[in-house]
């Protein structure tokens, strides 16, 4: 697949944007467990061209993430432009314009999914981005604004007429918001519709890499983007580009998981600093996989949310990996042993 002259191979996978989650430490930690591409968190138009610190830092990209494109969102023709010039001005591999978020605060003001609603503006800003850079330019959108307006196939159309390189549609519509489960049948419908011919990417609960597969095989798309899931496991494109290539999984095991997770912790504090950098982490920490599931481990839980210092954070992780985790772990194992000797018997 490629998009524009950048060449990602058969069947990428691409590490999704994510506000708050897809800083510049978890985009190059995805990239080295596999992530084709990956994409900054997105970016305020109009937050640019005030030259905001906090937005212009979401610019930077540094060489272990490239290929990398930087997404951009707003509500107006003018401040997209200027926006995607600037962007363009940090040299990403492309520019890509977000017509999906659903948040409030940014579909609720028209920008993000809420130009679904005002589809000639949508398409106007399109066409006068593509014009405005030399990047290749792509689009991440929804399937529509709700269940009564589905208009992703007549404008996956349009938005190619304006020029873009490649469309991500995530298959839920605004009204969905993350709710229920993405419709995967209507993204099959626009990659094979006839007329298309940049390269469709399809997004939306892609969690393991048997459904990774599954999507490739059953709808037919050139690409799929990975977001929640890898939140708190980045290595989880490591287990989809293997399944892929040999229809098997890696099995990672959980200090080299561990090390990861501190990994992120130490540089989103380097990056930012201790208290704002331990906020920032947070979300990964209670995300996680490695630390669900684990018996009688709700105050160690709490107690880990809670830290406040990174000399605090890492004594409890010291303790869980210590004396939790491998507990935990021959747990699992005598339980899958007992599985398997129960099914042999039966």
């Amino acid at each position: 697949m490629k998009i524009g002259n950048i060449d990602l191979g058969d069947k990428p996978v691409m590490l999704a944007p994510m506000e708050d989650v897809t800083d510049q430490s978890f985009r190059q930690i995805c990239r080295e467990q596999g992530a084709d591409m990956v994409y900054t968190e997105f970016v305020s138009a109009d937050a640019l061209i005030r030259n905001i610190d906090s937005t212009m830092r979401k610019l930077t990209i540094l060489p272990g993430e490239r290929p990398a494109a930087i997404q951009i969102y707003g509500r107006t023709v003018e401040a997209m432009v200027e926006a995607a010039r600037i962007a363009e001005a940090a040299r990403p591999e492309v520019i890509d314009i977000n017509f999906g978020c659903p948040v409030k605060k940014v579909a609720g003001k028209g920008a993000g999914a809420g130009m679904l609603k005002n589809i000639p503006l949508l398409l106007e800003i399109t066409r006068e981005v593509v014009k405005a850079v030399k990047l290749p330019v792509t689009v991440k959108t929804r399937l529509g604004w709700d269940h009564d307006s589905k208009i992703i196939v007549e404008l996956a159309e349009q938005l190619q007429d304006c020029g873009i390189q490649a469309l991500t549609i995530h298959g839920r519509t605004r009204s969905q918001l993350y709710n229920g489960q993405a419709d995967w049948t209507l993204i099959g419908a626009v990659k094979n519709n006839p007329r298309m011919t940049i390269p469709i990417i399809g997004n939306g609960d892609v969690t393991t890499p048997q459904r990774l597969k599954e999507c490739f095989d059953r709808y037919g798309v050139d690409g799929v983007m990975v977001g929640r899931a890898s939140i708190g496991a980045p290595w989880i494109f490591r287990e989809m580009k293997q399944y892929l290539a040999d229809g098997t999984i890696p099995q990672i095991p959980y200090q080299e998981k561990m090390t990861l997770i501190r990994r992120q912790i130490a540089e989103s504090i380097d990056r930012i600093d201790e208290k704002r950098g331990i906020l920032h982490i947070r979300r990964h920490l209670a995300a996680t996989p490695v630390l669900k599931g684990i018996y009688d481990f709700r105050s160690t839980r709490i107690a880990m949310l809670r830290a406040d210092t990174r000399a605090e954070l890492e004594a409890i992780l010291d303790h869980i990996e210590r004396d939790i985790l491998p507990t935990a772990h021959l747990r699992a194992m005598n339980t899958a042993h007992d599985t398997a000797e129960l099914n042999n018997s039966i």
